[in-house]
């Protein structure tokens, strides 16, 4: 039995979304993951309106405001979470805006909406001595201990997402300069120094063990599994749990810890912030303001060792 063509309002939906998310990728070069969750997020909307007789370009303050509250309770009290309706609340004020640019819509009825607020949450830090014990646990000289070692002292030289690290291609490298090139979100490219010991670690790797690993592929990425294909999100999380296992940090490590000791432990050893957003790839500097609140202790040193008053 063939599926009846979508209704008039709903096809015109579709095509005011596919028009959004063109702008999108060519714009402001989201990443596919985004604009698929964004076009999930919009043909919701749509769907959510058409069953009650509206749609999204006559649609008010309060029937958006409506729809999101419907998602915080859901089906059967299954509510949604803070930070699943910021994300759609983010979704649909960047679509409204859209359409009053293509003067689609006069107003813009996500103009008051009041997403919850982000929890101000600490991501959890490990001292300097624990990152220490933690690049000393791969040992020998095997291809996969080489590995590990160099990957461990590369996310936390540099501060990379797991992402960024698993997505390094030797082109990326530059050993001499003492730099590499991080792909970040938005398909953003930055420059960020790798430090003596990482680039130590990534030249004992890259001359012997990823040859071994690689045998007769040509693979472009740095790091590689043991079956000589790019090495995995999944796998490289393993990796850094395995050894955060035997360093006694069970439970209190992942990829992104490391990014963290990174950025905490430069702004204790007197980083500005400014060069560690650019560091961190971060768009907004608010997003890095959060590891001030873990450098108290390098704040006090400052303060009583340059404050003239403050031994008296």
């Amino acid at each position: 039995m063939a599926t009846a063509p979508p209704a008039p309002t709903e096809r015109r939906h579709e095509e005011l979304v596919l028009d959004f998310l063109a702008h999108l990728e060519l714009e402001r070069g989201l990443a596919r993951n985004t604009l698929e969750a964004y076009r999930s997020d919009l043909l919701a909307l749509g769907r959510h309106l058409r069953e009650r007789g509206s749609d999204v370009e006559v649609a008010s303050a309060r029937e958006i405001n409506d729809y999101l509250a419907d998602l915080a309770v859901g089906e059967q009290g299954a509510h949604a979470s803070a930070a699943t309706i910021r994300r759609k609340s983010a979704c649909l004020r960047s679509f409204y805006r859209h359409l009053r640019r293509e003067g689609l819509r006069e107003s813009d009825p996500t103009a008051a909406i009041a997403a919850p607020k982000r929890p101000a949450k600490l991501p959890e830090v490990i001292s300097r001595d624990e990152v220490r014990v933690l690049l000393a646990q791969p040992t020998g000289t095997e291809p996969a201990a080489l590995r590990d070692r160099a990957l461990l002292e590369v996310m936390y030289a540099c501060g990379l997402r797991a992402s960024e690290l698993t997505g390094l291609l030797i082109a990326d490298v530059d050993l001499e300069a003492g730099v590499l090139r991080a792909r970040g979100k938005g398909s953003k490219e930055r420059i960020v120094p790798v430090g003596r010991a990482a680039r130590a670690a990534l030249r004992a790797y890259l001359d012997g063990a990823r040859p071994k690993l690689a045998g007769q592929r040509l693979e472009t990425n740095v790091f590689l599994n043991l079956r000589g294909g790019p090495l995995s999100r999944q796998g490289l999380y393993a990796i850094v749990v395995r050894h955060g296992r035997s360093a006694g940090l069970e439970g209190r490590l992942s990829p992104h810890t490391l990014r963290h000791a990174f950025a905490t432990h430069l702004l204790a050893g007197g980083c500005d912030l400014r060069s560690l957003q650019e560091m961190l790839g971060h768009a907004d500097v608010a997003t890095t303001q959060i590891y001030t609140h873990l450098s108290s202790g390098r704040l006090k040193e400052v303060y009583f060792s340059a404050h003239p008053r403050a031994t008296e």
